[in-house]
């Protein structure tokens, strides 16, 4: 049943002119160093790599965002943890990047597996969202995918895709990160990235009356509660 509405809602919002759907997702930690990665190159000579990790001084967490009709990518890596409050401000990063191109858009269709930072049930999440939709204007449409079924979501092909192209070379500085990243062509288009070097606190969560005014801002599907969610802006009166 699940997959069911999943597959129906994409491609109701697939077939409507005033409306985008996007993949959202996040991926592994990349530890930064001269490690290997088990990936391969077209060097001459092999690349020399250490075999162990253990000691690693920089990170960064890679938030993704793909919009599986035009083939569009954008990544955004984090220094800090991977949390709601990570996902939804990549969320705002994408937006300033593609709202001139989108202004006629009415409704959002987020595509998103079950992960325990963006679940249905991740009240931050979903708070940061009605924020998201303010801001735009955008009725805002969360479709889940079934729990241990995110390898369906669109943007984990392109995950496979770039880990692919530089998983043969030394990810060693953030810089260099960003520039292979910057350089993987997905369909066709370049990926677009940006770094989001901002702290952020793990287990943020509302309680009490906060998350009872959040639930009044939610309607969520009558047989899927936690699978299927649409938020309305506040300028949009139903």
């Amino acid at each position: 049943m699940i997959f069911e509405n999943v597959w129906q809602m994409n491609a109701l919002a697939d077939s409507d002119p005033d409306t985008m759907r996007i993949s959202i997702d996040t991926k592994a930690t990349i530890k930064i160093g001269e490690y290997s990665r088990n990936g391969r190159s077209r060097s001459l000579e092999a690349i020399k790599a250490l075999d162990h990790d253990m000691c690693f001084k920089e990170k960064l967490v890679p938030g993704g965002i793909l919009e599986p009709v035009t083939g569009k990518s954008f990544i955004f890596f984090g220094t800090s943890y991977k949390t709601s409050d990570f996902i939804v401000d990549g969320l705002f990063l994408w937006w300033e990047e593609r709202k001139h191109e989108l202004c006629s858009l009415k409704q959002l269709v987020i595509n998103v597996d079950n992960g325990p930072e963006c679940s249905g049930r991740r009240t931050q999440f979903l708070h940061r969202l009605t924020g998201f939709a303010d801001m735009t204007g955008l009725c805002i449409q969360i479709i889940y995918y079934p729990p241990y079924h995110s390898k369906y979501n669109s943007i984990e092909r392109y995950w496979a895709g770039l880990e692919k192209s530089w998983n043969g070379y030394l990810l060693d500085t953030v810089d260099t990160v960003l520039k292979r990243a910057g350089n993987f062509f997905w369909k066709g288009i370049r990926t677009v990235t940006r770094l989001l070097d901002a702290p952020y606190e793990k287990g943020v969560k509302l309680c009490g009356d906060e998350k009872k005014h959040l639930e009044q801002r939610l309607e969520r599907s009558p047989s899927l509660r936690w699978w299927d969610i649409l938020i309305y802006p506040k300028t949009v009166n139903l």
